[in-house]
């Protein structure tokens, strides 16, 4: 029987989803996304004709679109039911287009949740193509073409070839770099907090404080000196209830922003996990700027708060959006059904899901009900000065039920006090004094990005959109300008000053600051492609601008602008900026710093920008003589590095010691700090630094890889040391140098003989020419096909 209905969707597994839910009159197909794209030439655009895109489909989708039209045929009526964004909507568009579609026979429907009443629904109202949707999602596609098109080969002459520019990557690249400069410039000062413990017996302390800390090592000194023979005593309590309120639901940005924190997922991992809880009908669609809740899903919430805790835990409230120009999203994220808890899927979607249907439920529960408890702590010796105690008590939990069951949020930080300490005080107490601490503390520098604060940065400053988040964080560490790393704090000393017995001793400590765990750096070519980008393409880089063009896109989505009028306006001044880049010399000179002579050769040292990042240099080439080259660290820039730190990069190759009668080289290539020794090279992997490993770390390293090595190798030939049999996370295959072949699984891998390896290299070879042949002969063969037709056509 043939389906009187076509639904197309662009994922297999929301295709599969939103069959359960139809009749026996629907066939649900995906499209596997777009099947339509601009040309990667740059005849994609007509630039004179209103900017007129010429769209073609792409290779890997025409079988795609062949399979849709022939089902497309068989049916009464298709429906277009992609995402409910603009992306989905121009999905919807190409594909009508590709599929030659009839509008009698078309209809396009929206949902934002994937439940059989929300299919249903759509079902019953149907609308058609919103082109104003469109049309903003081409203005978006076009105008970052343009730039990337126009900026890129300025880029490649000015800088170095590769790089790459875009509107809104290049605006994140731009904060992540001033951030770098703002810590690199931020002047550290010192400060001394004051923290006095109270004995008040059976190992039961309280912890008091001076409100403010002591400037100076002096201040701090005489503050303890005038506590010797100090009378301690409770001159005021004070008691005050504070409420504490829930967070609005989950955007894309705070989603991102608390798995992140909570689960340490990337921006990109996140969006993932989401995809695959909305497809498989878990969660409200993930793409959204919006913290509303439809009125049918707070009811569900409320009956759900209700049935688990009570009434007196229900607070319904309408959440009203922050972010700038909400357009597109109507409702937060939220779970499709309240009751839910356990989704059965994934450890880290039912982790996603968890804190979705948390964050969504505790919404629209009481806000939590604290009572602030303060001591005020006065010295006799000193009348103007006081300590402050404080704890804290939950009088009634609220939306702090659902974290962790005791009203009491995971996130909170402890204040050191039991509240049962502070209400046992009485105004007049005298207190029992342990001792007086004066701590030097540090001001710190602005903290680097996140994957998640920096999406919080863009949401703020309105550049960007829900969908294009992860993209853009995923695109600036791809193209080489940003690295996601952690790394190993410095060390630092500081002073501790006590009063205990009336004797005051001052010892000077280490501690470990500015450890970063999974933050964002830029690399040296992000610092000077930043620094040509802001001097001669302003709004390319420019905050608001980036914002207001995004502002112009949401008209465009409304019908209050014209899409191609925008792109004009944009683009003509754009253009003529980049003509004006022709009499620019190279940037790369503009950044190249002489630091010195070299003492031992007498040589210039400079540090440059190469095509494999930063490098320091001595020598400039003069009298034949052969530079010596060695690349910075990744924490060194080019436009601060000292010449004694430059100098030192030359310090590689080292020899650190010997083992088994061999020299212990250690180097930097292509690939990272590696150890030479006896022919065969072994990573330094992150951990060390090749500047000062020794021996015995080195010896360890070796040691460690010939352990792997020894336990994943099946079988060896003298005769030819270059094959090798090993065993793999696949299972076991033959190695040569760098090339590997498949094992057949009816083969016993140590039984192989040198023959029968080379026999198996020679067939799966072979396979391969066979392959490559084919494809040549067919793309011959499409090649002769069209030049016969234009032949005729020209005929």
């Amino acid at each position: 029987m043939t389906e009187k209905n076509l639904v197309i969707v662009e994922s297999p597994a929301k295709a599969k989803t939103i069959e359960k839910y139809l009749g026996k009159d629907f066939k649900v197909v995906s499209s596997m996304g777009h099947v339509r794209d601009l040309p990667k030439d740059n005849t994609a655009i007509d630039i004179e004709h209103d900017f007129n895109p010429k769209y073609e489909i792409t290779a890997d989708k025409k079988d795609t679109v062949k399979k849709l039209k022939s089902l497309a045929k068989k049916v009464e009526t298709v429906w277009l039911a992609t995402d409910a964004d603009r992306e989905g909507e121009a999905i919807s568009w190409h594909l009508k287009t590709a599929l030659n579609l009839d509008d009698a026979n078309t209809k396009r429907i929206v949902f934002r949740e994937i439940t059989k009443k929300a299919i249903q629904e759509a079902i019953k109202n149907p609308r058609s193509i919103d082109i104003d949707l469109v049309f903003a999602q081409q203005a978006r596609r076009i105008l970052d073409r343009l730039v990337g098109f126009e900026l890129s080969p300025v880029l490649w002459k000015k800088i170095s070839t590769g790089l790459s520019a875009g509107r809104v990557q290049s605006a994140a690249v731009r904060l992540v770099v001033e951030r770098e400069r703002d810590i690199e410039k931020f002047d550290i000062k010192s400060s001394y907090k004051i923290i006095g413990e109270f004995d008040f017996g059976n190992g039961v302390l309280l912890k008091a404080h001076r409100p403010k800390n002591l400037a100076t090592v002096e201040e701090a000194r005489n503050f303890l000196e005038n506590c010797k023979n100090a009378v301690f005593s409770i001159s005021n309590l004070e008691k005050k209830i504070e409420k504490k309120n829930p967070s609005a639901p989950f955007t894309t940005s705070t989603l991102q922003q608390e798995a992140s924190r909570k689960l340490s997922f990337s921006v990109a991992q996140t969006m993932l996990v989401a995809q695959k809880l909305y497809e498989a009908g878990h969660i409200s669609y993930m793409r959204t700027d919006s913290t509303n809740l439809a009125d049918e899903a707070i009811a569900k919430a409320a009956e759900q708060i209700k049935e688990s805790f009570g009434e007196q835990y229900l607070r319904i409230k309408k959440y009203e959006t922050k972010a700038k120009n909400t357009q597109e999203a109507h409702e937060a994220i939220r779970p499709t059904d309240f009751s839910a808890t356990n989704i059965k899927m994934g450890r880290n979607e039912q982790r996603l899901y968890n804190l979705i249907w948390k964050r969504a439920i505790a919404s629209q529960m009481a806000p939590a009900e604290i009572e602030k408890t303060t001591a005020s702590i006065d010295i006799s010796t000193l009348s103007e000065e006081r300590l402050i105690a404080s704890a804290d008590v939950f009088k009634f939990d609220g939306f702090m039920k659902i974290y962790n069951g005791n009203g009491k949020n995971e996130d909170d930080e402890e204040n050191g006090n039991t509240p049962a300490i502070l209400t046992s005080l009485s105004i007049g107490q005298k207190l029992d004094v342990i001792d007086i601490k004066a701590i030097e503390k540090f001001t710190n520098a602005p903290p680097r990005y996140t994957e998640a604060s920096l999406v919080k940065k863009l949401e703020e400053l309105g550049i960007g959109r829900p969908s294009t988040y992860a993209p853009t964080i995923s695109t600036i560490q791809k193209r080489g300008y940003i690295v996601k790393e952690s790394r190993p704090g410095k060390e630092r000393d500081f002073t501790e000053i006590v009063l205990k017995d009336n004797q005051i001793t001052e010892t000077r400590a280490k501690q470990t600051y500015n450890t970063e765990k999974s933050k964002l750096f830029p690399t040296n070519t992000a610092m000077v492609v930043n620094d040509f980008l802001v001097k001669h393409f302003q709004d390319v880089v420019d905050y608001s601008f980036t914002a207001t063009v995004e502002k112009e896109f949401d008209d465009i989505a409304a019908g209050k602008k014209i899409w191609h009028n925008v792109l004009k306006e944009f683009y003509s001044e754009f253009h003529e900026n980049v003509a004006k880049t022709e009499d620019l010399p190279r940037a790369t000179k503009d950044i190249a710093r002489e630091l010195g002579i070299d003492p031992a050769s007498g040589e210039p040292l400079y540090v440059k920008l190469g095509k494999y990042g930063a490098f320091a240099q001595i020598g400039d080439g003069a009298e034949n003589k052969k530079p010596r080259f060695a690349p910075l660290k990744k924490d060194q820039y080019i436009e601060n590095i000292t010449f004694e730190e430059a100098l030192d990069l030359f310090k590689l190759p080292r020899i650190i010691g010997e083992y088994e009668g061999e020299p212990m080289t250690v180097r930097i290539g292509r690939f990272g700090p590696f150890i030479a020794h006896k022919d065969k090279f072994y990573s330094l992997g992150k951990d060390n630094d090749p500047y000062t490993i020794e021996k015995d770390k080195g010896i360890e390293i070796i040691d460690a890889k010939r352990k792997r090595d020894a336990e994943k190798t099946i079988k060896l030939f003298d005769e030819d040391p270059k094959v090798k049999v090993l065993k793999g996370r696949w299972g076991p295959y033959i190695a040569v140098g760098r090339k590997f072949y498949k094992i057949p699984k009816d083969v016993e891998p140590a039984s192989l003989s040198l023959e029968e390896c080379y026999k198996l290299i020679e067939e799966q070879e072979n396979e391969k020419l066979s392959k490559t042949v084919g494809k040549t002969t067919k793309k011959s063969t499409t090649k002769k096909k069209k030049s016969t037709t234009k032949k005729k056509k020209t005929e």
